[in-house]
């Protein structure tokens, strides 16, 4: 009989969840109202690039980027450039393991004469890294084979002008999730979803001064239910409303300040929680948990606006808050800031975060780093590295 290592529990513990934390000294009351939304592949909602991790993860109206993919690829068809590509790379839970990562890839091309439309493609893959497997006996502490959990998902979008001001976009994406055991109790996991975006951009007088003022919307993942054990039980992936704004404001030639704000919703149903031990409590519980199995996922994203146990006051806590700012001298130096606050019943991801970038011709090279504001979070000092490269700045190059 083969025994799997403690951090391979708790690796899939991790990726089963929001990845919760509470503060120390929570009371007991406070901890029976501790209930976070839990899907499956929860790493597709990391955001993966530093501009955003270092505006406290904001990116639905902040301007088109190279990884406008993951937060709104509608942003791709007001970019100045024909195209474009990057590579991110985010270390994640360094304070528990030194080995799980997230690798992010991004690009978009322009279409067309006047350039209104874009395609827009990304790479995600997160690895838990390598775990050991023992069997059981004498020498229970020689591992005997090891596993490579990961996730992945790849994804393409279309963006569109339908006006001077406002685009749209739709991606389609697979998702994988390889979590599997090698046994038959698991197996990986497949998933189609697809998301529905828009963006506003628009110039409007502060004053005599010109700002260019931004909108944007994602429903992102909106996708089939994932499953681990060929569909005796079927688990949401993380559909998620994002809506933002900002506001980009001239200093003067060479200095621009950005305000960014995002709110975001899981569109994922409530699971049941169990209320006590009694035959009748079982019953009920065991019927709401065979529902919930079954519930579609176009059921589920409308349930998940009114089926939180505590009624409007614990939904309006299911909606997360991030707030950005970034500086930017002649469009070749940055520094970012941002808080992103989660319900402590929700989760409790709180935290600030810093960024620094610094562009040339061709180039774009981003830093972001995460200082938690709640005691015992394992995302404390999450570092964010991501390099773009400008596709017109490449050619100019060469001319």
């Amino acid at each position: 009989m083969k025994k799997i290592s403690i951090r391979y529990i708790y690796g899939i513990l991790l990726l089963c969840t929001t990845i919760p934390v509470r503060a120390q000294g929570q009371k007991e009351n406070e901890v029976k109202r501790f209930s976070p939304i839990s899907t499956a592949v929860p790493s597709l909602s990391i955001a993966p690039d530093a501009r955003g991790g270092g505006m406290g993860d904001n990116g639905v109206a902040n301007g088109s980027d190279i990884a406008s993919q993951y937060w709104n690829p509608a942003k791709y068809a007001f970019n100045y450039s024909k195209a474009g590509m990057g590579l991110s790379y985010t270390p994640w839970l360094r304070q528990l393991v030194n080995d799980i990562a997230l690798a992010y890839m991004s690009g978009f091309y322009k279409m067309g004469n006047n350039d209104n439309q874009a395609l827009g493609a990304s790479l995600r893959y997160f690895t838990l890294g390598e775990i050991p497997l023992y069997m059981s006996g004498a020498n229970n502490e020689i591992p005997y084979n090891y596993l490579n959990p990961y996730e992945m998902a790849v994804d393409l979008s279309y963006s569109r002008k339908l006006s001077e001001n406002y685009s749209m976009a739709v991606a389609f994406r697979y998702i994988r999730s390889d979590m599997s055991d090698q046994s038959d109790e698991m197996m990986p996991g497949n998933s189609f979803a697809a998301d529905v975006a828009g963006y506003v951009e628009k110039y409007v007088f502060l004053g005599n001064t010109e700002s260019l003022w931004t909108l944007g919307f994602n429903i992102s993942n909106i996708g089939t239910k994932i499953s681990y054990d060929g569909g005796a039980t079927n688990q949401f992936i993380p559909t998620t409303l994002r809506i933002g704004s900002g506001l980009l404001y001239p200093l003067d030639d060479y200095n621009r300040l950005g305000f960014y704000l995002d709110l975001s919703k899981y569109l994922v149903p409530t699971p049941p929680i169990k209320t006590g031990t009694s035959q009748e409590e079982n019953d009920i519980y065991e019927k709401a948990k065979t529902e919930y199995n079954n519930t579609s996922f176009m059921r589920g994203i409308f349930r998940s606006f009114n089926d939180a146990p505590g009624g409007l006051s614990e939904e309006l806590k299911e909606i997360n808050i991030s707030l950005g700012a970034e500086y930017s001298y002649n469009e070749q130096f940055f520094l970012r800031g941002g808080y992103y606050y989660e319900s402590p019943d929700k989760g409790t991801r709180q935290y600030f975060s810093f960024g620094a970038g610094f562009r040339m011709s061709a180039l774009q090279l981003d830093a972001a780093y995460l200082i938690s504001t709640v005691p015992s979070n394992p995302l404390d000092q999450t570092l964010r590295i991501s390099l773009s490269f400008d596709m017109d700045g490449i050619k100019n190059l060469f001319k």
